[in-house]
């Protein structure tokens, strides 16, 4: 199997991340999105929307989408657990995956996409609407303050694939200045320690 990446992207690191995780080795395809390579047909026939990553089987069956490649490799080898145990775990993990993908990683990649223009050859940019997601990116990490305030990591007390996510949307959003404040003192505490893991070399 491969998996077809972007070195840069915030997605495809999330990825790798959740793979050193469990110990599992990959071979990575590198797709330049800034020269469209995503958008050939080839890559089409494998997400039609043309995004990475996309994790290719031995068969040829193609996964595209990041909490559907962990998923997949979640079920085939589930230790370490980075998506919970008990239904209780799941169900709580996947609501602080999903908001911290909705409400974080999504407004940070709405923010760049926005305000940088690094996508004006295949989208039209709106630079007001690429403010406000940047806005409301600041705005969700007093959320986050405030949950690691009383839990050691986002979605209870062990590392999961929430941390990946959150930890890969605050280092891209350095790109377009969305930093940690002095206030976040949780979060910074947070950083410091996932930012210390392994797999947040990968």
């Amino acid at each position: 199997m491969k998996i077809y990446e972007t070195k840069t992207a915030p997605n495809p690191r999330r990825v790798r991340m959740f793979l050193a995780e469990k110990g599992i080795s990959m071979d990575y395809v590198q797709v330049d999105i800034q020269k469209g390579e995503n958008l050939s047909a080839e890559m089409r026939a494998k997400n039609p929307l043309g995004k990475v990553p996309v994790l290719e089987l031995d068969d040829g069956t193609c996964i595209a989408e990041t909490d559907a490649i962990c998923t997949y490799f979640e079920a085939i080898q589930p230790e370490p657990p980075l998506m919970g145990t008990s239904p209780v775990e799941k169900a709580t993990i996947a609501m602080w995956q999903r908001q911290v993908e909705m409400a974080l990683m999504l407004q940070v990649g709405m923010c760049f996409q926005h305000t940088t223009g690094y996508f004006k050859d295949r989208m039209t940019p709106f630079p007001d609407f690429g403010k406000e997601a940047g806005v409301n990116a600041a705005k969700y990490l007093n959320i986050l303050e405030r949950r690691l305030e009383r839990y050691p990591y986002i979605a209870g007390e062990h590392f999961t694939i929430a941390d990946i996510t959150a930890l890969c949307a605050i280092d891209f959003g350095r790109v377009v200045d969305i930093r940690l404040q002095e206030k976040h003192n949780n979060l910074k505490e947070w950083y410091g320690r996932v930012s210390q893991r392994e797999s947040a070399k990968a």
